[in-house]
């Protein structure tokens, strides 16, 4: 299923991005998609990474403390 959206970007970025469109022969539509996904990947490793470095920090606490010293 799809979703129609419309949005205001950088003129510039927007050339690029068709540009690369042209050059790759893929659709812009696809394009985007991609580019979402890729994003939304990205977004959500860091707060899962930051879930599991606090959750370490917790379990070694004393550990810690005898290193810091």
């Amino acid at each position: 299923m799809s979703k129609k959206i419309s949005t205001i970007v950088n003129e510039d970025v927007w050339n690029e991005f068709k540009e690369l469109s042209k050059e790759t022969h893929q659709n812009i539509s696809g394009m985007l998609t991609d580019a979402l996904r890729d994003y939304i990947k990205r977004r959500k490793v860091r707060p899962i990474f930051i879930k599991h470095m606090n959750d370490s920090i917790s379990e070694n606490r004393e550990l810690g403390k005898l290193l810091a010293k």
